[in-house]
């Protein structure tokens, strides 16, 4: 491999792989609703909710073996890295050129952070008097320690994957 391959790849990889974070931000690692949707109607049922992670596992499993392997996961991961890709194209490239500047890379997550901030304190101000008192600060405190696992700082540590159920 050339030098200014490695360079470029060891570039591209991670931000391959996080792309599908910025496209689609709040899904935390969870499955996100476009996931639900599997016949790809651009709405979820009531049954494609339901079946969630059973579906995801059946699409994955594409041997229909019911076992998932490596290949396949592979394939699964990527599938949903270039829907990732394509949105966060179709969100940031402001240019239209079919790539991403540092520029648009930039303000696409300045203007993320902006609106995650811009949640965050509307959520933290109870009173919506657009300042955030003593009080509501010490309550946003109890309820993140609260939602971290028993008040005790560690948090829920139970792992990640539609399959752990």
């Amino acid at each position: 491999m050339s030098m200014i391959k490695f360079p470029t790849l060891a570039l591209l990889v991670p931000l391959a792989l996080a792309a599908p974070a910025w496209a689609d931000p709040g899904l935390g690692g969870r499955m996100g609703l476009l996931q639900m949707d599997r016949d790809g109607d651009g709405a979820i049922t009531r049954d494609e909710m339901q079946a969630g992670p059973a579906g995801m596992f059946a699409a994955a499993d594409t041997d229909g073996d019911g076992r998932i392997s490596r290949a396949e996961l592979l394939a699964a991961a990527a599938q949903r890295a270039e829907a990732g890709i394509d949105r966060m194209l179709a969100q940031a490239d402001s240019d239209g050129d079919g790539a991403l500047s540092k520029a648009e890379i930039d303000a696409m997550q300045d203007t993320r952070r902006t609106a995650r901030m811009n949640r965050l304190f509307d959520r933290l101000d109870a009173d919506a008097d657009g300042r955030l008192s003593a009080e509501e600060l010490e309550a946003a405190q109890d309820s993140m320690r609260e939602g971290r696992g028993h008040g005790d700082g560690r948090g829920d540590r139970r792992g990640h994957g539609f399959w752990r159920g």
